[in-house]
């Protein structure tokens, strides 16, 4: 097979994986000729390196080749689709050929198990040593490390990328048991512990070496982006509640940097075991946004979801509403907040307040009150905010008396149906 022709097949196969990825970008039809570029074609993603700034990766399976048989994979062993497989020196070869013409200032590179999880491992390992020892590629790096490695070679693969991902599937061990029974939960999470105490112990290691010598080479960085993982929403019957705990408990013991959340997409030739529809993509990005709250707005998972059966104790999100907007009006004793004198932790749980501007609103009060004109100076939402918040000139009480009222209102309007359509 041709190299583009391999390119063809493995960026292809590389979208499934949302652990690195750009969404949110629209189709833009131009009206003149076509115009130039996509938002839409596969091998390019969009990641964040450590100082902020987004880069472009080449995003690639090494082969899509699979021996393992996970119901909810396009790639497991089972399914009947086209296979391609990289050498490691094509894609040092792509990946610096792509940079030079500055089309990626990166890679991310993912791989199908191939005979077993270390000689996998080393293939991913040879080509981030490739790029970075032999060619000096200073760019950024994004591996998938296969939980079923070595330590030896997770270790080498945190000294050559910038961040390193381990996917941990589904929400709970059930799941994983049921729907890809060659992968144990228990190794996952061994995997994602080896990543923290390697990014841990580099950093003691570099600090002490700063310390005694007080020279400016120090040990190589390991995984300098930390880690990240992937969830799939909806290939078994998992609440929210359900996915946000399990979510929470990968932040609190394995410092995650970011957890993914993938909608379910149905595959050929697929199992039983599965669900013959996708969720609602609206899911995914309730998903989003709850995971947001847990990590900079000091919620708790069972505050954003309301309660449910299952064993956690969480059931599903509001798909119609946003989840901080569906926590407020489910407490409306806890408003109005008065901007003038609530403490910053309050005032993040304002519908409509994000963290920018509850800075800008701590800046603001320490010269004078606020009033309703202050409020429009900083952009915020105000048909959502003004229920919830009092001023010097503004006191909403008689809307948080009807909750049920209040939701209506503020709940997106269904897009009326084009007529032309």
């Amino acid at each position: 097979m041709e190299l583009m022709q391999k390119l063809a097949v493995l960026a292809d196969a590389a979208k499934y994986d949302a652990s690195c990825a750009s969404s949110g970008a629209g189709r833009r039809d131009s009206r003149r000729g076509g115009g130039i570029g996509s938002t839409e074609g596969m091998g390019i993603c969009h990641s964040y390196t450590p100082d902020g700034r987004c880069v472009s990766l080449l995003k690639v399976l090494l082969t899509n080749f699979c021996i393992y048989d996970c119901a909810y994979c396009v790639n497991r062993v089972s399914s009947n689709v086209r296979r391609a497989r990289f050498a490691s020196d094509e894609v040092v070869r792509l990946t610096l050929d792509f940079y030079k013409r500055n089309y990626i200032e990166g890679l991310f590179l993912s791989s199908g198990i191939i005979r077993n999880g270390d000689y996998t491992m080393e293939q991913l390992v040879e080509v981030a040593r490739c790029l970075r020892e032999d060619h000096r590629f200073a760019g950024y790096i994004h591996l998938k490390t296969i939980p079923e490695a070595s330590p030896e070679l997770i270790e080498r693969a945190g000294r050559y990328a910038d961040r390193l991902s381990i996917n941990v599937e589904l929400p709970t061990e059930d799941g994983l048991r049921q729907l890809a029974p060659e992968k144990t939960a228990g190794g996952i999470r061994a995997a994602m512990g080896r990543v923290k105490d390697g990014i841990a112990d580099n950093r003691a290691e570099r600090r002490e070496h700063a310390r005694k010598t007080f020279a400016r080479a120090r040990p190589p960085r390991f995984a300098p982006a930390g880690q990240s993982t992937q969830m799939i929403v909806g290939a078994d019957g998992a609440s929210d509640g359900t996915i946000l705990h399990a979510s929470h408990a990968l932040y609190r013991g394995y410092r995650m940097r970011r957890v993914y959340y993938s909608a379910f997409s149905p595959i050929p030739d697929a199992s039983a075991q599965l669900p013959p529809r996708a969720p609602p993509l609206q899911r995914e990005h309730r998903l989003y946004q709850a995971d947001w709250l847990l990590r900079f707005y000091g919620f708790d998972v069972g505050e954003i979801v309301a309660p449910g059966d299952d064993a956690t104790g969480g059931g599903m999100l509001d798909l119609d509403i946003d989840p901080k907007l569906a926590w407020a009006l489910r407490h409306p004793q806890l408003f109005p907040v008065d901007l003038n004198r609530a403490p910053r932790e309050t005032l993040l749980r304002v519908p409509g307040l994000g963290v920018r501007n509850v800075a800008r609103i701590l800046a603001s009060r320490r010269h004078a009150r606020l009033r309703l004109d202050d409020l429009t100076r900083l952009r915020a939402p105000l048909v959502k905010l003004l229920p919830f918040i009092s001023v010097l000139d503004h006191h909403p009480r008689q809307r948080l008396d009807d909750p049920a009222r209040l939701r209506a209102e503020l709940a997106p309007k269904p897009r009326q149906a084009d007529l032309f359509g």
